[in-house]
């Protein structure tokens, strides 16, 4: 399977949860690979972080930025399970050529109505990758939500009726997170029972359900 995340919008989460749900997947065994499609090459930076740290590579990351990358992904998804795909921010190009790679995309949203009418121009994309891959499948999933949040309700309801729909599953505004970026970790490897490494196993529980 191979899952982009994509989101014109930039600063919604997207390499955080890119290395996360690929990190939870090598958990469970998987062989993965996440693609760095985004020229910024944060993943490709958290990766370097964790190679300093002297930490157990869990999957490989490698940086494709470039539009060439659905004929180049197809070719890496011969010899993993998963491939995860964390995309640019406002590259044309970039995003169509990680449309058409995907099987599934998730486009991370924060808790705000404006994040959801700020994907408008990622939709206008997914409409035009369907032209030529109708079997593609895309979810909304929201992101850094705060406890109890009247926002996340509010975002929740207002993509209730999109196309494409919400993950059940969302993702808190977590501490955790950010430390483990910071120092090329994942959640679940700071602390296994923490809320951080329970949400992102939630998550990975409904993309497989999703790709079903």
């Amino acid at each position: 399977m191979i899952v982009a995340l994509l989101n014109q919008k930039g600063g919604v989460g997207k390499t955080t949860l890119a290395l996360h749900l690929a990190g939870e997947w090598s958990r469970l065994g998987k062989r993965v690979l996440l693609i760095d499609a985004d020229p910024q090459a944060s993943a490709l930076d958290w990766s370097e972080q964790r190679s300093h740290q002297g930490f157990d590579r869990l999957f490989g990351v490698v940086g494709l930025a470039r539009d060439t990358l659905h004929r180049e992904t197809a070719e890496l998804a011969r010899s993993v399970d998963h491939i995860v795909i964390d995309g640019p921010p406002r590259v044309a190009g970039l995003m169509r050529s990680a449309l058409l790679a995907a099987d599934l995309v998730l486009i991370p949203v924060q808790p705000s109505p404006l994040d959801g009418w700020a994907s408008a121009e990622m939709l206008s994309l997914l409409r035009e990758a369907r032209i030529f891959r109708p079997e593609l499948a895309a979810r909304f999933v929201l992101n850094r939500c705060g406890p109890r949040s009247v926002l996340a309700r509010e975002t929740s309801a207002s993509l209730a009726d999109q196309d494409p729909p919400l993950l059940p599953s969302m993702i808190g505004q977590r501490v955790a997170f950010a430390e483990a970026m910071q120092n090329g970790r994942l959640a679940f490897e700071l602390e296994e029972t923490s809320h951080a490494a329970r949400e992102i196993a939630w998550l990975a529980a409904d993309v497989d359900e999703t790709a079903r």
